[in-house]
């Protein structure tokens, strides 16, 4: 017999910032069944990381389920439009490659586009696959626009994401949060006393006194994982073996021209550095390995290699690569920092905020909590987890580099799971992907031939299309997204026109 449930009432959410806030948003929804309250607590003297500035296009779904205008969204962010990564040094032989969004060219009879141009380019017939990636051609000229309905019209395999001022974008979700019925404290959390008949937390008590009891707490309190694993011990499982930078400097530095269409990821001798061009100013930041890097060389190559003078201080961040063990322990869930950390190569930080958020609704507990949501929460949020982490070690061990990071990367003992990938891409050029991976093959075509993975041979299928008849269709399509692209806007002209940022 079916029982009526016993809804939630109380979602008590601990930590702001970006986490804090995308939960807030989202969850506000709930308000509307006349009996879900949320309250988010945090405090204006506690600090945010606010490294994931850079996002991959399913950002546009979250944006799209809170009803969010583009235009003004990007505005209040003072954000630009992405259309990929440039990877800068990664590899000698190559001194930049991109990895776009969209697709590289289109199949013809049920052939992996790739594995064409795999024959051409060795054949000297083939331009560059950034050529035939329509997001790729309009990165390199720095042009945009939005794409068109119309799946006739090349226009419509335009992909793109955001970067934005997490500061400013926590900010905007608050508004909104907040006009949907989201109450906020500010305060400190003092204790998170616990049920003696069960271990749920039953309350956090703030410094002056102050008890916020709920039925369903979210924890967004950052590395210190102050619900998860100070109050539940949901245990860690630590990924330095596999990942090793352990530190990153971060700082703003001045505009020297328009906002690039993509973010650069530019390796230095102990790890990485990020630019992240928004309208008003330029992210940068360093991700390091102590064991090979200082944190003053480390702040010295950050600042000697800005592109505009520095806006602030480096601003310091440890951190430890992995992922909680629980990230839904009894009736608290975990979003952000608090569920794990992994570097933000791939601009993932904020969608696996959105990830959890999105699986939190889908498995959404009554007060039961019966425990078949928690365990496939877990079970989807580790491996969501693991595949990105497979996906940010292959651009560390395909690398040949010769300084002493770089020689360790490329020596280290990789997951059975990538380690399969490779081996098979690198035999003949296939791919298969699992369990509804965040990345798409088009994806792992463009890092496993930006840092060199070359497949030993194409697939022999290709071998059986008139070769005439390809060679004309990958000449036509690369002049077919050169000219659309050389026809669109400039990326700063376009936001000058859609989103500027209003003066205060």
């Amino acid at each position: 017999m079916t029982r009526s449930p016993d809804p939630i009432r109380q979602i008590v959410i601990v930590g702001g910032g970006t986490a804090g806030w995308m939960a807030a948003a989202a969850l506000s929804r709930l308000s509307a069944n006349g009996t879900t309250r949320i309250t988010l607590v945090e405090s204006d003297e506690i600090g945010t990381v606010g490294v994931g500035e850079a996002t991959i296009p399913p950002i546009q779904q979250f944006n799209a389920l809170l009803g969010l205008d583009e235009n003004d969204f990007v505005s209040q962010t003072q954000g630009s439009m992405k259309l990929g990564i440039a990877f800068e040094g990664w590899t000698m032989a190559r001194p930049r490659y991109l990895h776009p969004f969209g697709s590289f060219g289109f199949d013809m009879e049920a052939i992996k586009f790739h594995q064409f141009w795999l024959k051409l380019h060795a054949q000297g017939l083939a331009s560059g696959i950034d050529d035939y990636n329509l997001c790729a051609t309009m990165a390199n000229r720095e042009k945009f626009a939005r794409p068109v309905p119309d799946p006739s019209s090349v226009l419509s395999q335009i992909t793109y994401a955001y970067h934005f001022d997490a500061g400013l974008y926590a900010a905007y979700l608050r508004r909104y949060a907040e006009a949907r019925g989201v109450t906020r404290i500010e305060g400190k959390v003092a204790s998170v006393p616990l049920r003696a008949t069960d271990g749920f937390i039953e309350a956090v008590v703030l410094t002056d006194g102050r008890r916020l009891e709920g039925d369903l707490f979210i924890d967004c309190s950052g590395f210190r994982g102050l619900l998860i694993e100070e109050a539940l011990n949901s245990g860690y499982e630590d990924w330095t073996h596999w990942l090793p930078c352990d530190r990153a400097l971060a700082v703003p530095s001045a505009n020297v021209g328009p906002p690039k269409p993509y973010t650069r990821a530019i390796a230095r001798d102990g790890g990485w550095q990020w630019r992240i061009p928004l309208q008003h100013r330029t992210g940068n930041g360093y991700v390091y390995c102590s064991q090979f890097v200082s944190d003053e060389q480390a702040a010295n190559t950050l600042l000697s290699n800005l592109e505009g003078p520095a806006l602030a201080d480096p601003r310091p961040l440890r951190f430890t690569t992995g992922r909680r063990r629980k990230m839904w322990n009894r009736n608290c869930v975990a979003l952000g920092l608090a569920s794990g950390f992994l570097e933000p190569l791939e601009s993932t930080s904020i969608h696996l905020i959105q990830a959890g958020i999105s699986k939190l609704l889908a498995l959404f507990p009554d007060r039961s909590f019966n425990p078949t949501n928690e365990d496939a929460y877990n079970r989807l949020s580790a491996m969501q987890f693991e595949q990105v982490r497979d996906f940010i070690i292959l651009h560390y061990v395909a690398n040949d580099r010769p300084e002493p990071f770089w020689l360790r990367a490329a020596a280290m003992d990789i997951p059975d799971s990538l380690r399969q990938k490779i081996d098979l891409f690198r035999a003949c050029g296939r791919l298969f992907r699992f369990e509804d991976e965040l990345f798409s093959e088009n994806s792992w075509i463009a890092v496993l031939l930006g840092q060199g993975v070359l497949p030993a041979r194409w697939d022999p299928l290709v071998d059986t299309i008139d070769p005439g008849l390809v060679r004309h269709n990958l000449d036509r399509l690369r002049a077919v997204f050169a000219r659309a692209a050389d026809a669109m806007p400039g990326h700063g002209d376009f936001l000058a026109r859609t989103a500027p940022v209003r003066k205060s």
